[in-house]
């Protein structure tokens, strides 16, 4: 239960990946932050694996690992605040409107989630601290975890695009607003692209 009370709150706490949920959700629907929110659950499967299976060390004991998948990360932040300024500059223009369907979505989340090396070491620092050896081998016991933050992720994300969802239709027909969200949200993401280049190994 403590497990999970942490995995809520830490989920709560603004990030990129559920900011990537609030924003596409108010901008585009609900279904576009579940689609979005599958993909983070799906990319903590990995970061789950990783620690489970000892990979994550790699990236607390290698510097070169670390660095190149955080360069990765912070690139791809940086492509959606990109992402994010060509749709405000197209927004308004009739036949310009991004296409997003639900395996971009989808895929756009597992990247955005795999590519962030602290949620590896996170994991490797604060699951171990649950585990209790009477309790049976440790790989299991990561891996459950694992699915409880997938299933507080899913909770929360799936709250953030249900609430946030429900201002969608007001702001289709405020052209202005989606202009000013989009611009906003490339300004946040080029922040957290820049806050993941200065992160060092925990």
């Amino acid at each position: 239960m403590t497990l999970f009370a942490t995995a809520v709150v830490l989920a709560l706490v603004p990030g990129p990946d559920n900011l990537f949920v609030l924003t596409h959700s108010a901008l585009h629907g609900r279904k576009t932050g579940w689609c979005a929110t599958l993909g983070f659950s799906t990319g903590l499967i990995a970061h789950t694996a990783a620690v489970a299976l000892g990979v994550a060390v790699l990236f607390q004991t290698s510097a070169l690992a670390f660095n190149l998948l955080k360069l990765s990360g912070a690139a791809y932040l940086l492509y959606l605040a990109w992402r994010f300024i060509q749709a405000s500059n197209s927004r308004l223009e009739p036949g310009r409107q991004p296409r997003l369907t639900p395996w971009l979505l989808y895929r756009r989340g597992i990247i955005m989630n795999v590519t962030n090396p602290k949620v590896s070491l996170f994991f490797l620092a604060l699951l171990p601290q649950f585990a209790e050896p009477e309790a049976g081998p440790m790989v299991w016991q990561m891996i459950t975890f694992g699915l409880v933050f997938i299933l507080a992720t899913l909770i929360v994300f799936g709250g953030v695009a249900e609430l946030a969802g429900a201002i969608s239709p007001w702001l289709k027909r405020t052209p202005s607003a989606q202009r000013i969200i989009h611009r906003v949200a490339a300004a946040v993401f080029v922040i957290l692209a820049l806050k993941l280049l200065l992160a060092e190994p925990l």
